[in-house]
């Protein structure tokens, strides 16, 4: 009888995939069977490249005379710890019996890599078709619906070659710079961090965010705090006072004077001093008043980056945990894919989505949540989400957003604590953005006094909307529901905010008490360390620190690494120790050793600090994936890339 032939990434998927096929297999060596499907599995990679030394003995040794290395043609290798499972694999694959075969690994860049290494290796029955399942949670429906509509897996082909390039590309940066920078300057570092040798390790992406740790270190190092004087104005009418803040405008008698430090700031106190005695006896005039209504939408929902650095934020767990937790919570069918960059939904699933909902009304056992849903319900609020900010198919690409499945939840009390509020957090992120927007009134006012002018504002949460579910009352502070205090943030040029009520009667052309000028202490601030959490986030957004305008919209988009490797590079240059992650705040300095690599790239080839250069790679690695692009003309500029730096870099000797 003719088999299908399923390959998953890992022994738990596989059995998920035989429970939602409703089938009974037989437990066999390293896979599943029954009468009509093989269920078999990877265990992460299987194969891998080979180092240079395969290729030839004498690569073995760092010498000048053997570099650039680049090979013709590429040679990969079983890795011996998985030899058993590929070995099963491969027959399987090979079978004459077995006329469909159903790559489902991991739906990503790097689960193709994985799964087209193993069939590149094993060579499968030529007569069987080969389709991809391509899923976006473990759920059997999903599960169902993927080897329904799998598609053939030419279709992916294009992904499966900027896979292919994504590691030749690390290969070849990682080995080539290594060796020649350690080459060239190995000696002088070992000598400067006290160590008898010492090599330099490079990487397209590692290097460039080790790059951007020390530069926001030598930043805050060498950041000298500059102190300046604001004045406050205090206004009175027959409801009571409020607070403004001065800010130089073009009447001015001190427009664009050298003695202001900025548009609401003095370099020098007696200056700020001499303003307000010149105010002395002037009339206070309302001179603009602006009374509005506004309203605040819920936040898009969770893509990878953005919950890793929630996870860092709320529970002080490194990127890579909160990677695990979620992917535990993906492969106990509790969310959707867990590696996405997407912050929204598709169209398709966004019409299905009270299933996800209703799923959580019967079986999420959380009481807080239940009245959420509860509010929900009997409020009849909107399910409807076609039009709104949340459905977006142009900015997806592999996965949507992360969101509960609403199923899996016979799982959930078996949970570590930790996972339990994990996904809690991304639950109320995907139930906020069913409620409606939270509401405020707003007042916003100028005052003039001698042509010099005062801002204040008022706010009051009228209507708290998304705000039950993300920020419940009882946890927050009484300034999240009325902002009244004197905003003193340092180097902030925001308003004063204060109680509306004050507002209530004023009117502009109105003339006011003036109470006292007093003048308010202000410096500036260096930049804050990245913690592990705001780090990725950096990551994802590295485009946006391209200084050049039309190269930043060129690579709008383009982060350095992917959602699947980012937490991955930080653990990396955290185990190489290039940066030290203090254990309690999470936050990332750079070692001695990290600092004294980083001179040595920036002399030798900054441009690999440099995010340009890197979010650049990752474009073109997408445009292959997009078929944009030939694969050999994104190695070509590869190789000529490697050439060219090694001809400068051997000449600086």
């Amino acid at each position: 009888m003719p088999k299908k032939l399923i390959i998953t990434e890992k022994p738990s998927v596989a059995m998920e995939f035989a429970k939602a096929l409703k089938i009974n297999t037989t437990r066999k060596n390293g896979y599943l069977e029954s009468d009509e499907w093989i269920i078999t599995w990877c265990v992460g990679h299987l194969v891998t490249m080979s180092y240079p030394e395969v290729y030839d003995e004498k690569l073995k040794f760092w010498r000048l005379d053997t570099l650039p290395f680049i090979p013709q043609e590429w040679k990969y290798e079983i890795l011996p710890n998985t030899q058993n499972q590929f070995n099963v694999v491969k027959e399987l694959l090979q079978r004459e019996d077995v006329e469909e075969i159903y790559n489902a690994g991991d739906s990503g860049r790097e689960g193709e890599y994985i799964q087209r290494l193993v069939f590149m290796m094993a060579k499968p029955n030529p007569k069987a078709q080969i389709k991809r399942v391509w899923i976006d949670s473990q759920t059997e429906e999903e599960i169902q619906r993927g080897i329904r509509e799998a598609k053939d897996q030419s279709e992916y082909d294009s992904l499966s070659d900027s896979a292919y390039l994504r590691a030749k590309e690390d290969y070849l940066i990682g080995i080539n710079f290594s060796r020649l920078l350690s080459i060239i300057y190995g000696r002088r570092l070992a000598s400067q961090i006290n160590e008898e040798k010492a090599s330099i390790s490079v990487g397209r992406v590692m290097t460039c965010v080790l790059g951007m740790v020390v530069s926001r270190e030598r930043e805050i190092r060498n950041f000298v705090k500059t102190k300046y004087y604001k004045i406050i104005g205090e206004f009175g009418n027959q409801d009571g006072t409020f607070k403004a803040e001065w800010k130089v405008n073009e009447k001015s008698k001190i427009f664009e004077s050298p003695k202001l430090y900025s548009e609401n700031g003095f370099k020098k106190e007696e200056d700020a001093k001499q303003l307000i005695n010149s105010l002395a006896g002037k009339k206070a005039i309302i001179t603009e008043l602006k009374r509005e209504k506004t309203k605040d939408k819920a936040p898009l929902l969770f893509n990878l980056a953005d919950i890793q650095n929630e996870g860092t934020k709320r529970f002080k767990i490194k990127p890579d945990e909160t990677l695990e937790i979620i992917q535990n919570l993906y492969e106990k069918k509790l969310v959707t894919y867990p590696r996405t960059d997407a912050r929204v939904l598709s169209s398709a699933v966004s019409k299905e989505i009270s299933k996800n909902l209703n799923g959580l009304v019967k079986g999420y056992k959380d009481e807080e949540v239940q009245q959420l849903l509860n509010k929900m319900i009997t409020e009849k609020y909107s399910t409807n989400l076609t039009k709104t900010k949340y459905v977006n198919d142009s900015k997806i690409t592999d996965h949507y957003a992360i969101i509960p499945t609403g199923q899996g939840l016979e799982n959930y009390e078996k949970l570590p604590e930790l996972h339990k509020k994990v996904y809690n957090v991304i639950v109320r992120r995907f139930i906020a953005i069913f409620y409606p927007p939270a509401e405020y009134n707003k007042v916003t006012l100028t005052v003039d006094v001698d042509n010099e002018t005062f801002n204040a504002s008022g706010k009051v949460c009228t209507s708290r909307g998304y705000l039950d579910v993300l920020k419940p009352k009882k946890n927050e502070t009484q300034s999240t529901e009325k902002e009244q205090s004197v905003e003193n943030a340092k180097d902030s040029n925001e308003d004063v905010e204060n109680n509306l009520e004050v507002f209530k009667n004023l009117k502009k052309g109105q003339e006011l008490e003036v109470n006292n000028y007093e003048i308010k202490d202000a410096e500036t601030s260096p930049p804050s360390r990245y913690n592990t959490g705001s780090m990725i986030s950096a990551m994802e957004g590295a485009g946006k620190l391209i200084e050049d305008e039309e190269l930043r919209e060129q690579l709008k988009g383009a982060g350095i690494g992917t959602s699947a490797t980012r937490s991955g590079i930080i653990k990396k240059l955290e185990t190489i120790k290039y940066i030290d992650i203090n254990p309690k705040t999470l936050i990332i300095t750079p070692s001695k050793k990290g600092e004294a690599i980083y001179d040595v790239v920036n002399y030798s080839m900054p441009d690999m600090l440099n995010p340009k250069l890197t979010a650049s790679w990752e474009k073109g690695l997408e445009m292959v994936a997009k078929k944009e692009i030939q694969s050999n003309e994104f190695m070509v500029k590869l190789e000529n890339y490697i050439n060219s730096k090694f001809n400068k870099l051997v000449v600086k000797m």
